[in-house]
């Protein structure tokens, strides 16, 4: 009885997440397009923000810790584990 229940739990899920997926994409088109139309606004303002400041991640970098450099890189910037490892090794590389 309850591996039916969670078996008809799965397929409801299953069957939900194409729903899902399409409600996440339409929902990062449109922060797609508020970014887009801040960026315009800071521009037209001529207000330049400035990005984290990376000292700490090229001070790890500089150490040999680049797993550490990574962790702090996500932490100031939000990024995902991938795009964190490729900006670590562009800066590393640009350190060289």
């Amino acid at each position: 009885m309850e591996m039916a229940a969670a078996y008809i739990l799965l397929m409801v899920l299953v069957m939900q997440y194409p729903l899902l997926e399409s409600r996440i994409k339409k929902i990062q088109r449109r922060a797609d397009r508020i970014e887009h139309k801040l960026d315009l606004i800071l521009d037209h303002l001529g207000i330049e923000v400035a990005g984290p400041d990376l000292r700490r991640v090229t001070a790890l970098l500089r150490e040999g810790k680049k797993f550490e450099a990574i962790k702090v890189y996500r932490q100031l910037t939000d990024a995902d584990l991938k795009e964190a490892k490729e900006a670590v090794e562009r800066i590393d590389a640009t350190q060289r």
